[in-house]
């Protein structure tokens, strides 16, 4: 079923740049979050990765010129230590926290990205509808198609 939810909601979230004209923190990014709606201590950590590799960025903005594929590759590197680092920290803390981790280590990169190109508020937005379009999405077809 997850192979299914990432690709319904890779149209859901194409739908919505279409229409809004707001990434929803990439195309693939609404599939994973809706992957874990069940557990939202992820997507919390997650989101809390992807502004922590954003307020990284900023300061190394500062010191360097990182602009167009240099800001993405760095925001994905950011994102991807972060989540590495957070499932770490998580996971030693015992079985009961090992699902604290980032939904993927790209993941927040991607978001991390699209909130130094867009506002924070539409981007975060746009990922919430999509996430939780393409969960329902995904429960109805399963629920009518088995």
């Amino acid at each position: 079923m997850a192979l299914e939810t990432l690709l319904v909601g890779v149209v859901v979230a194409l739908v919505y740049i279409e229409i809004a004209g707001v990434w929803p923190g990439g195309i693939i990014v609404p599939g994973f979050f809706a992957l874990s709606l069940d557990r939202p201590e992820r997507a919390a950590w997650t989101l809390a990765a992807a502004l922590l590799a954003l307020g990284a960025y900023r300061l190394l903005a500062r010191r360097f010129l990182l602009f167009g594929r240099r800001r993405f590759a760095v925001m994905l590197l950011l994102g991807a230590i972060l989540a590495a680092a957070g499932a770490l920290i998580w996971s030693g803390l015992g079985p009961g926290f090992a699902e604290l981790r980032a939904v993927g280590w790209v993941v927040p990169g991607l978001i991390a990205n699209q909130l130094a190109r867009q506002k924070p508020l539409p981007t975060l937005a746009g990922l919430a509808t999509c996430a939780v379009a393409t969960h329902f999405l995904v429960r109805l077809g399963t629920a009518l198609f088995g």
